[in-house]
C-alpha cells in the first residue's frame, strides 16, 4: 500500500471510530471529527513531537482541542497512538466512569492537555502555554543546549472565534510574538443553528492579520497541505500563525455540511453508509485494519525515540548547567526551592496598610527566590500592586516574568490557566474583585482541573469608596465561593496577607486571594497565632472565655470591627470570642476536633460580619438573622463614610451582638 493510500486510511479509521463512539453513546457530536480528522492526523502524526509512552513529557509539543464538544476525534487519535485509552474506553464514551466523558476533561483522560468545551477558553490556554514556552526558554536555554523547545497546536471552530475571550486572547499573542503558538481553523462554515452566514460573517484572515498573526489559507482535506502550512508555521518565529483551513462538517456521511451533523449521532443506516464509502466492513464495529494499527505501531516507536533523544540533551545540561538544572529539578517536580520565603516580610501590630499593598510586598519578596513566578494585571498592576520591580516586561524580553494583560480580563484568567497547565511555573493574574465575573468561566474550569492558578483581586468591597457600585463587589465573594474546589482566602490585615501568600505558593489546586484598597490596622501576629490560624483557615483571635455569651466571626476589612465590638462588649460583661476565618474550605477541612475548639458547637449564639450578601454565612451562625452583610449595591462617596451609612461600625457589631445575647 503507498504511503498516501495508508494515511488516508488512517484517516478514514480515526473517523469511523468516532462516529461509532458518538452512535453507539446516542450522544454526541460527529461533525467536527468527520471534518478536521486530516488535520488532526497530519497534526499529531507528521508535526507534533509527543510521546504516549508519556503525555506528561515536559518538552513535548501541546495539543489543544479547543472545539472541545468534538472529543470524539481527541479519543480516536490518543486510541490510535497508543495512549492509554483501551477500546474498552473509546466503547465507553460519555458513560458514568469512563475515561472518555463528553469534553475533554484535563486530568481524567491521558493525552489531554485541557478541560475544553465552554469555547473559546482552549484557544486562550493555549496562548498561556506558549508563553509559558517562551518564558521557560528564557530561564534555561543555552546557545548549545535547548531543553525547552516545543510548540502549541490548536484546533479551532467558528463558535472559538465568536467568542469575545478568543480575541483577546488573539490580540495579546500578536503583541506578544508567539511565534510556537500555531492554531488551525476548522472553517466549515457551519453551527448549532445553520449557515455562520447567520451570524459570522466577518473576514477571519484580516482580522488575525490585524491582530499580528501570520495567516495561511488551506484546502483542509488536503494532507499534503495540512503538512506544508504547519511547516510554514514553524519556521514563523515572530508571529503566531492561525491556518484557515476549509472543511466539510460530517465529512463523508449523508449529513456533510448540513446544521444537524454538528451535535447529533448519524443513525446506524447513515454509519453502514459512511463505511461503505470508506471501503470499511459494515459487519464490524470499533474495527481497525491492521495496516492501520502497524502504522500508528511503528509512530509511536518512532516517538519513543524523540523523547530519549531530548533525555540524552538534558543529561548533558545537567553536567554543563548545573545550577540551571537544579532549578530545572525542582520546578518540574512541582516543588519549591529551599530558601523560598525567607525574605518575607512581617509588620508590626497598630500600623495600618492596605492588604493589596501588603501583597504587592509579599510578591516583590517572593520574586527573589521564586523565579518562575510569572504574571501580571489586567491593566491595574498599580492597583493591583502586582508588578515585580526591576526585572523588565515580557512584551520587551520573554525572559522577564511581568506580563501585561491590558484590559483583557476573559482572556487573562485563561491565560494563567495555560500557564499553569504548562508545569514548572507559578502564574498569576489580576484585577479588581468586581470584575472576577469577566473571569469567572476560567476560575471555574481552574478548580475543575485542580491546577495552580493563582487569581489576586484587590478592591474587595463597597470600603474601596468613590468609584461606585459598577466596582464595589457585593456578590463576588459567595460566587468564588461557591466553586467547588477553589480555595479562597480574605486576609484581615498585613500578617495574614503574608501568609496567604504562602499558602497560595504552595497550594496544588486554584487559590483566590481577596484583598482591600483600604488601610486596615495590624494585628499582633506572635500574640494572636496569626500564621498557625491563617494556615487552619480559621482561628480565634479574642478567647472571651472557654464558653463565651457569644462569637463573632469575620474575614477581611471587618476582622478590626469584630475585634473592636469584643473590647466594648467585655466593659457590658459581655464575653464575646472573635473569630477570624479568612479562608471557608481550608476551615472546613480542618479536624472536627479543631472546628470545634473555635467554634463550640454549644455556643450558639454568633454574628458574622463581612462587608458582601450575607448568603452562606448560616452554616457558621445557624441562624440567618445573625448575619452583618449587604443586599443591596453600593454608592459612590469615601470609604469610610460608606462603611458608616452601610452599617459596619463597632457600634453597629455591639448592637446587634447584645441583641443576639438578649
Amino acid at each position: 500500500m503507498s504511503v498516501e493510500k495508508l494515511e488516508e486510511l488512517s484517516v478514514n479509521s480515526i473517523r469511523i471510530l468516532a462516529a461509532e463512539m458518538v452512535e453507539k453513546a446516542k450522544s454526541g457530536h460527529p461533525g467536527l471529527p468527520l471534518g478536521a480528522a486530516p488535520i488532526a492526523f497530519t497534526i499529531w502524526t507528521k508535526l507534533m513531537k509527543h510521546n504516549p509512552a508519556n503525555p506528561k513529557w515536559i518538552n513535548r509539543d501541546r495539543f489543544v482541542l479547543s472545539a472541545g464538544h468534538g472529543s470524539a476525534l481527541l479519543y480516536s487519535l490518543l486510541h490510535h497512538s497508543g495512549y492509554d485509552l483501551s477500546i474498552d474506553d473509546i466503547k465507553a464514551f460519555r458513560q458514568w466512569g469512563s475515561k472518555t466523558p463528553g469534553h475533554p476533561e484535563y486530568g481524567h483522560t491521558a493525552g489531554v492537555e485541557t478541560t475544553t468545551g465552554p469555547l473559546g477558553q482552549g484557544f486562550a490556554n493555549a496562548v498561556g502555554m506558549a508563553i509559558a514556552e517562551s518564558f521557560l526558554a528564557g530561564q534555561f536555554n543555552q546557545e548549545d543546549l535547548k531543553p525547552v523547545d516545543y510548540y502549541t497546536y490548536v484546533i479551532c471552530g467558528d463558535g472559538d472565534l465568536m467568542e469575545g475571550i478568543s480575541s483577546e486572547a488573539a490580540s495579546i499573542a500578536g503583541h506578544l510574538k508567539l511565534g510556537k503558538l500555531i492554531c488551525y481553523y476548522d472553517d466549515n462554515h457551519i453551527s448549532i443553528e445553520g449557515s455562520t452566514n447567520l451570524a459570522f460573517t466577518e473576514d477571519v484572515a484580516k482580522r488575525f492579520e490585524a491582530y499580528g498573526w501570520q495567516v495561511i489559507e488551506i484546502d483542509g482535506n488536503d494532507l499534503a497541505a495540512i503538512e506544508k502550512a504547519g511547516i510554514e508555521a514553524q519556521k514563523e518565529t515572530n508571529r503566531p500563525t492561525l491556518i484557515k483551513a476549509r472543511t466539510n462538517i460530517g465529512y463523508g456521511s449523508a449529513k456533510q455540511d448540513s446544521a444537524s451533523a454538528h451535535g447529533e449521532p448519524l443513525g446506524a443506516d447513515n454509519l453502514t453508509k459512511l463505511k461503505e464509502r470508506f471501503g470499511f466492513p459494515t459487519d464490524k464495529s470499533f474495527y481497525i485494519p491492521e495496516e492501520v494499527s502497524k502504522f500508528f505501531a511503528k509512530f509511536k516507536n518512532g516517538c519513543a525515540e524523540k523523547e530519549k533523544s531530548w533525555n540524552l540533551l538534558l543529561e548533558n545540561y545537567s553536567k554543563k548547567y548545573a545550577d540551571k538544572f537544579k532549578l530545572w529539578q525542582i520546578a518540574s517536580e512541582g516543588k519549591l526551592p529551599s530558601g523560598w520565603d525567607k525574605d518575607l516580610p512581617k509588620f508590626e501590630a497598630g500600623s495600618g496598610v492596605a492588604t493589596r499593598k501588603v501583597s504587592g510586598s509579599v510578591m516583590n519578596a517572593l520574586a527573589k527566590n521564586l523565579p518562575l513566578m510569572i504574571g501580571g494585571s489586567a491593566d491595574l498592576a498599580p492597583s493591583n500592586n502586582t508588578y515585580l520591580n526591576g526585572l523588565g516586561d515580557f512584551a520587551d524580553n520573554h525572559t522577564s516574568p511581568n506580563l501585561r494583560f491590558g484590559v483583557r480580563e476573559h482572556a487573562m484568567g485563561a491565560i494563567v490557566n495555560g500557564m499553569a497547565l504548562s508545569g514548572m511555573v507559578i502564574p498569576y493574574g489580576a484585577t479588581f474583585l468586581a470584575f472576577a465575573d469577566y473571569m469567572k468561566p476560567a476560575i471555574r474550569l481552574a478548580a475543575l482541573m485542580q491546577i495552580k492558578s493563582i487569581f489576586i483581586f484587590t478592591h474587595d468591597s463597597i470600603g474601596l469608596g468613590e468609584d461606585g457600585p459598577t466596582h464595589q463587589p457585593i456578590e463576588h465573594l459567595l460566587m468564588l465561593r461557591s466553586i467547588p474546589g477553589l480555595t479562597l482566602l480574605r486576609p484581615a490585615d498585613a500578617n495574614e496577607t503574608v501568609e496567604a501568600w504562602k499558602i497560595a505558593v504552595q497550594a496544588k489546586g486554584p487559590v483566590a486571594l481577596i484583598f482591600t484598597r483600604q488601610n486596615l490596622p495590624t494585628i499582633d501576629a506572635q500574640k494572636y497565632g496569626v500564621g498557625e490560624g491563617v494556615k487552619r483557615g480559621g482561628y480565634t483571635l479574642i478567647e472571651g472565655a472557654e464558653n463565651p455569651d457569644i462569637i463573632l466571626i469575620s474575614t477581611g476589612s471587618e476582622v478590626q470591627l469584630a475585634m473592636g465590638a469584643a473590647e466594648t462588649l467585655a466593659c457590658s460583661n459581655i464575653k464575646a470570642r472573635v473569630v477570624s476565618l479568612p479562608s471557608w474550605e481550608i476551615f472546613e477541612a480542618q479536624p472536627e476536633e479543631y472546628k470545634n475548639k473555635v467554634l463550640p458547637p454549644n455556643v450558639t449564639k454568633r454574628l458574622a460580619i463581612e462587608a458582601g450578601v450575607p448568603y452562606g454565612w448560616e452554616r457558621w451562625t445557624g441562624r440567618s438573622e445573625n448575619i452583618m452583610g449587604i443586599t443591596t449595591f453600593g454608592a459612590s462617596a469615601p470609604g469610610d463614610t460608606l462603611m458608616v451609612k452601610y452599617g459596619f461600625t463597632v457600634e453597629s457589631v455591639v448592637a446587634k451582638a447584645m441583641k443576639i445575647v438578649g
